[in-house]
């Protein structure tokens, strides 16, 4: 009986072990059609593909949902038994790829209730949360974290930086129980610290006091003009005056020119607006701070974090240039549950995929230097022929002058004997 009770208990410690996984979908299999519906509620939301991309560790396990079209929206979702995550932790976990050096275009995920209609699911669909990167230009690259409360959608007050390469990242997303939060990209920690301090949740649990004021006779003056103290009689100088060492031009012509003036130049005696040394100010009364009382409309809320229902995961987001691919999905009440899965992913599919680009990206530089050095080869080739045809071409002149001073030459021999001829007869 005693090793039953015991053997009992070390299945009750297992059970009660064993994370909860609400929603996992890796893509191991190619049927994710099945799983996720696009949204019918418009009839041109862009399309995805299943693919690892260019780069992978291995093609099958690290295949992932691709965008495939340029300057669209995209709307597809997938449900999953509906949970609350009152009292328990949350985490919110998927990996991003934006191999096509994405310019503009959404890369996170949004969680809705289960009472989301998948097929008419719009950007305008109420969610609970909203996290993930957020690229547009140089100026937004951001990873978000949005919480609906109250029928309000709350933005995170800090900033959190996502990644802009190539490569694939894992964001995930902790919201404990004690209303506190993380984010990480790739484990390592990018933010953390409470929603109340971090989101516009609640008001401000205190305000200043509407009833009080600073009193007429309070002087916060902590420094005063000196009343002793005057002006020397010296202090007045003119700002600017003329350059003393400027001279009429002599072609200046007083009737057609006008009477010439000097040029004017900064005073170097000018001491500017003269003003009454600082003193300590003796009825300083030190600075007014304005009352504090309680908000009469905060509420304290320690379950800001909870949710009653969490039913739909989908990606709902625009692109203007496709090709970001997503995997990796994961929501589970075990944080290091999911940093022992995105080990694995930084492991394998992180780690293959960039001994491949890192084998692509040599082999593309030794294809430029094999023919960035037949180019030069060729252009050299063709500098010697040139030179050679040059020099045939010199060596054609040369022959032309010798031809052409050989004629010069009979020529005279000739005239000189006609010449001769003439003077015997």
């Amino acid at each position: 009986k005693m090793l039953k009770f015991v053997l009992l208990l070390s299945f009750v410690a297992v059970a009660l072990a064993e994370p909860s996984i609400y929603f996992k979908d890796y893509f191991a299999k190619n049927d994710w059609e099945k799983r996720w519906l696009t949204s019918e509620s418009k009839d041109d939301f862009g399309k995805f593909k299943l693919t690892a991309g260019k780069f992978y560790n291995d093609e099958e396990q690290d295949a992932g949902l691709q965008t495939t079209q340029d300057a669209r929206f995209y709307a597809v979702s997938s449900s999953f038994d509906s949970f609350s995550n009152k009292g328990k932790t949350l985490v919110v976990q998927f990996s991003v790829k934006h191999e096509q050096n994405i310019d503009c275009g959404g890369g996170y995920v949004k969680l809705f209730p289960g009472t989301l209609n998948q097929k008419k699911m719009t950007g305008d669909s109420e969610y609970n949360i909203m996290f993930g990167p957020d690229i547009c230009g140089p100026g937004t690259k951001k990873v978000h974290v949005i919480f609906q409360y109250k029928g309000k959608n709350l933005l995170i007050k800090k900033d959190i930086r996502c990644k802009d390469d190539e490569a694939t990242h894992v964001y995930t997303l902790i919201v404990k129980p004690d209303n506190t939060y993380e984010v990480l990209i790739d484990n390592t920690v990018a933010q953390t610290g409470g929603l109340e301090a971090d989101w516009d949740f609640l008001p401000a649990k205190e305000i200043k006091d509407p009833e009080a004021s600073k009193p007429e006779d309070w002087d916060d003056r902590e420094k005063i003009p000196d009343p002793t103290d005057t002006k020397p009689e010296d202090w007045e100088k003119p700002e600017h005056i003329a350059d003393p060492d400027a001279k009429k031009p002599e072609d200046w012509d007083d009737e057609m020119d006008g009477e010439w003036e000097a040029p004017m130049v900064d005073n170097p005696e000018y001491k500017g607006e003269w003003e009454p040394k600082q003193i300590d100010n003796p009825d300083y009364s030190g600075k007014w701070v304005h009352p504090m009382i309680p908000n009469p409309e905060y509420v304290a809320d320690d379950e800001l974090y909870a949710y009653d229902d969490f039913g739909v995961i989908g990606l709902d987001l625009w692109q203007v240039k496709s090709g970001t691919i997503f995997d990796n999905f994961l929501m589970t009440d075990d944080a290091d549950f999911a940093k022992s899965e995105c080990e694995n992913i930084l492991s394998t599919t992180v780690k293959g995929e960039k001994k491949m680009k890192d084998a692509h990206d040599e082999e593309e530089r030794k294809k430029r230097e094999e023919e960035e050095k037949k180019t030069a080869e060729e252009t050299d080739e063709e500098d010697a022929d040139a030179d050679a045809d040059e020099l045939d071409e010199d060596e054609e002149d040369a022959t032309d002058m010798d031809e052409d001073s050989t004629e010069a030459d009979e020529t005279e021999d000739a005239i000189e004997q006609e010449s001769a001829g003439k003077d015997e007869l």
